[in-house]
């Protein structure tokens, strides 16, 4: 199994297969949550008490998007699996034994992540903004922005989460170490400010809201890199 090298076109086709099990594990789980979205909007809106519809579609698209996002939450587990079966595939006999530590831990991070951005972020972030509000400024929050901004923050936290377990992975299999991690720093940082920009509103809190963490994370990432180095380190000598 792990003599027999898959040619481009086969792991093309891993990728595929993989993609399209995920895509209709999301669509799954989401059709499933659709039935309970009326239990699920109650504590959503809480942070915000109350929010408006402009538009004769937008509550039943945001209904929508309510069990989209929850079945992404939900194929988290499935999806992750996924992405590291299709990288088992391309790994050798020694470097595929860590998958079975790795893929099991992605899934805890990803729900670590996605708590993080829906219990401290999102109401950080929103009780912020809000504070804004004014005798002439009243906040009309319209239900689809505010599913949407709860919805992205909570999922990419939680993909941003696995940050530092990728980059043990990577040390483990030999790809990256915590030399290259610390040289690239300015870089990564810059890096970070930009996928926060494209990630969340055009405003600067909610991107500094995303970037810190992710500066943070960046820099355990280096910190658990140098760690599995000085063990291999002390391993050696012994």
């Amino acid at each position: 199994m792990y003599d027999k090298k898959l040619t481009l076109v086969e792991h093309l086709e891993e990728l595929r297969g993989s993609i399209i099990r995920s895509i209709i594990s999301v669509a799954i789980a989401s059709t499933a949550v659709y039935a309970f979205v009326d239990k699920i909007l109650p504590g959503l809106v809480k942070p915000v008490g109350r929010l408006v519809f402009i538009a004769p579609q937008e509550a039943f698209i945001s209904r929508i998007k309510i069990a989209f996002f929850a079945g992404i939450l939900l194929s988290g587990p499935f999806i992750l699996f996924q992405i590291w079966g299709f990288i088992f595939s391309g790994l050798s006999k020694s470097e595929s034994k860590y998958v079975l530590f790795f893929a099991p831990l992605s899934v805890l991070f990803f729900f670590i992540g996605a708590s993080f951005g829906y219990f401290i972020i999102v109401p950080i972030g929103i009780k912020f903004l809000l504070g804004f509000a004014s005798q002439l400024m009243a906040p009309m929050i319209t239900v689809s922005k505010y599913i949407s901004f709860v919805g992205l923050l909570t999922i990419c936290f939680g993909i941003l989460f696995e940050m530092p377990l990728v980059s043990l992975f990577l040390t483990k299999i030999g790809l990256v170490t915590p030399e290259f991690l610390s040289a690239k720093r300015k870089q990564s940082i810059v890096i970070i400010f930009i996928v926060s920009a494209a990630l969340t509103p055009p405003d600067i809190i909610t991107q500094c809201l995303m970037a810190i963490p992710l500066i943070a994370l960046y820099e355990i990432s280096i910190i658990f890199s140098k760690m599995l180095k000085g063990s291999k380190v002390s391993k050696s000598k012994k």
